[in-house]
């Protein structure tokens, strides 16, 4: 038996030993032949097929390619994917129509064209679409669980109040709110949806800059302004730094009649004939101001989100506010089929040029300013404004000369302004 035990144990024990000095011999060969191959010159290396090829993966046909697997990926793709131009798009139909209805509460009188009369409703039923991407509808809930906590400030003109409703009565679909602060003449005022703790405001002050204004029973200043163009608007400087977020914005009261003032010296006057004052263009007054404007904010330190909305076009036809001009139109106009007036391209222009420069300056300064022009967009919804809707069935009660106030700088609640909304969520709630 031990005899036995030790033959087979021996048996066992030599054929493995003979396996391993196989397998290392192979492993040996293999790797003598490497470094043979690689010390050689590269004239006499043998062109050889990989010996294990690449592992591939097909992408799809329309890309007509093959990526290898170690090929590594760029590890932020997003940087190879260009950024959503929500101002390049297309009115389209929208059969779900507006958000909300005429009977919101906040809309101004004047901007409620169906309440006022207005028979046509097609211009409810469009909605702003991107060309390249998608813009989803205003969710109000969203907006606002995301706005827990935070203040918001629209600053300007009647065109801000106009925005501020459109956005009140979005939110209003989903949360209540309550005034905690209103100015007399309703031009300022302040809602808090306590459900959330969020806080909105609306500022009038549609130079931006401090203005000496005395104006009729109808708001139409009835002597020429006192515009300092070196000092900032009271009525917004000393909150600025309290919100989160603001949209600033001004405009068209540049063209009225004004005194110029800077370092509390006068300059000139812009259309004041009665006057011996040195005569100056708007446009001297509403590049100053914007710079002036512009140039605190880059250097403020604010730490929240801050907007500069370029100014919105009029659509008045065969004259303007003052001499009978209208707006009849009915449905939006597509891109090349209206040109934007000599004027407002002034303005806008001036916008552009300024603004552009402060936030290259602001981004520096880690001041988070942006501009946001819906001038595009606007510029095609020459059926958006009240008309003669802005007055309680206008044609009943016509003048002595059967002539009747056309509103065609205004915008229509529900209407096309309500896109604004759709696009500043996208730009402050999706990033």
């Amino acid at each position: 038996m031990r005899i036995d035990y030790l033959k087979h144990g021996f048996g066992y024990k030599h054929k493995n030993l003979i396996l391993k000095l196989v397998v290392i011999t192979f492993f040996f060969g293999l790797a003598f032949k490497l470094v043979f191959f690689h010390s050689l010159p590269q004239k006499f290396v043998p062109l050889l097929e990989h010996t294990f090829p690449e592992k591939t993966t097909i992408v799809p046909e329309h890309q007509n390619t093959l990526v290898s697997e170690h090929v590594p990926e760029n590890e932020d793709q997003s940087t190879n994917t260009e950024k959503c131009d929500y101002l390049s798009g297309d009115w389209v139909p929208n059969p779900k129509g507006p958000l909300y209805s005429e009977n919101c509460n906040h809309i101004e009188p004047y901007q409620n064209c169906l309440k006022n009369g207005r028979p046509d409703r097609e211009f409810l039923y469009w909605k702003w679409t991107p060309r390249k991407c998608d813009l989803p509808s205003f969710d109000p809930y969203k907006f606002l669980n995301a706005m827990r906590n935070k203040t918001w400030a629209l600053i300007g003109d009647s065109i801000t109040r106009n925005h501020v409703k459109s956005l009140m009565c979005m939110l209003s679909t989903v949360g209540q709110s309550v005034v905690v602060y209103e100015e007399k003449g309703f031009k300022s005022k302040t809602w808090h949806f306590s459900s959330f703790n969020f806080t909105l405001s609306v500022i009038w002050s549609p130079f931006l800059v401090e203005a000496g204004i005395v104006e009729d029973i109808n708001g139409v200043p009835n002597s020429e302004i006192e515009l300092h163009l070196d000092k900032l608007s009271s009525k917004w400087k000393n909150q600025f730094m309290n919100f989160d977020y603001i949209i600033l914005s001004c405009g068209k009261w540049f063209l009225r009649s004004a005194i110029y003032y800077e370092n509390d010296t006068i300059l000139g006057c812009h259309s004041c004939p009665k006057s011996n004052l040195k005569e100056l263009e708007f446009t001297f007054a509403y590049r100053k101001a914007i710079k002036f404007v512009l140039n605190y904010i880059v250097s403020s330190h604010h730490k929240g989100m801050i907007f500069y909305r370029t100014f919105t076009p009029d659509h008045f036809e065969n004259g303007e506010w003052s001499n009978g001009g209208t707006c009849n139109r009915t449905k939006p106009v597509k891109e090349g089929e209206m040109e934007i007036k000599y004027l407002n391209k002034m303005l806008r222009d001036i916008e552009l040029m300024e603004v552009e420069n402060a936030v290259i300056e602001a981004s520096r300064n880690g001041v988070n300013l942006k501009v946001v022009d819906f001038v595009p967009l606007s510029l095609l919804r020459p059926d958006g404004h009240p008309g003669p809707y802005r007055e309680f069935h206008p044609f009943d009660k016509k003048d002595k000369n059967g002539n009747v106030q056309n509103d065609c700088l205004h915008w229509c609640l529900p209407g096309p302004i309500d896109s604004w909304n759709d696009i500043l969520m996208e730009m402050v709630v999706n990033g």
